[in-house]
């Protein structure tokens, strides 16, 4: 294969996964707590056509060697994870993290999942959980009789209106989960993570202490993705995309040529 056509071809691979990915960041610039992803590549092998050179005695000019790299590939798939804006919805149950942290949730398999999506409610056992019903670590029980629930920026958890008691009572407390890494959490959908080698273990404590963000109750975290950047990024992309297909296209019509001359 002409090494044109094949450096040419994962050029346009590269930008095709950087648009796929892009996509993705604008698909979900409304999903609470979504972090916007950008894909990062690396040149491939080089091929030296000639080695370094020297002109006359090695005290002389000495000339470099000549290389012709052979294209991109894709390295990462890397998160950004940036602070989004917090959104007010007066909704007693939503909750976001201002700074550092994840709620840690318990899936139905018994492992542990992480996410920044603090829009809970109160389960048909009376339990704090997820909009996917999971509940959250350690387990906040919630009596059917409280009438109203509120929530520290430290995570005490307080309701009031039970039965046979006055006044405030504490229902529990919401701890949050760090990692030394959070750019290395596994996606699972659902806006869920998982813990993984590069991410390093999590690192639960309760909220302001430790380096912890503070909880914010009535607001959710919005997606960090900025449509503007996306969009500059995408047209970019397609430029790219163009100019490499040209080189193809090129290439193609310099071995046309070159065939031509042997009629």
């Amino acid at each position: 294969m002409d090494p044109a056509l094949h450096t040419a071809a994962t050029g346009m691979q590269a930008q095709q996964t950087r648009t796929d990915v892009i996509a993705n960041n604008l698909a979900n610039v409304n999903t609470t707590g979504f972090k916007r992803s950008r894909a990062h590549f690396e040149d491939l092998l080089y091929q030296t056509l000639q080695g370094p050179a020297t002109l006359g005695s090695r005290d002389t000019e000495q000339l470099p060697a000549i290389q012709v790299g052979l294209g991109t590939r894709l390295t990462s798939v890397q998160r950004i994870d940036s602070q989004g804006s917090l959104e007010q919805t007066s909704r007693p149950l939503d909750l976001a993290i201002e700074g550092e942290g994840y709620f840690e949730v318990q899936l139905p398999n018994g492992n542990m999942a992480y996410t920044r999506d603090g829009s809970l409610q109160v389960s048909d056992q009376g339990v704090l959980v997820t909009n996917q019903g999971y509940s959250v670590q350690p387990p906040i029980k919630v009596p059917k009789e409280a009438t109203s629930i509120t929530i520290s920026e430290t995570g005490v958890v307080t309701a009031n209106g039970m039965v046979g008691a006055t006044g405030t009572q504490e229902l529990g407390r919401i701890e949050l989960a760090r990692f030394a890494n959070p750019s290395g959490l596994e996606s699972m959908g659902q806006n869920l993570f998982s813990e993984t080698t590069a991410s390093g273990n999590p690192i639960k404590g309760m909220p302001t202490e430790d380096g912890n963000g503070r909880l914010a109750q009535g607001y959710l975290e919005a997606s960090n993705v900025e449509i503007v950047t996306e969009m500059v990024d995408m047209i970019t992309a397609q430029r790219a995309y163009e100019i490499n297909s040209k080189a193809v296209k090129n290439s193609e019509d310099m071995a046309l040529t070159a065939n031509s001359l042997m009629r």
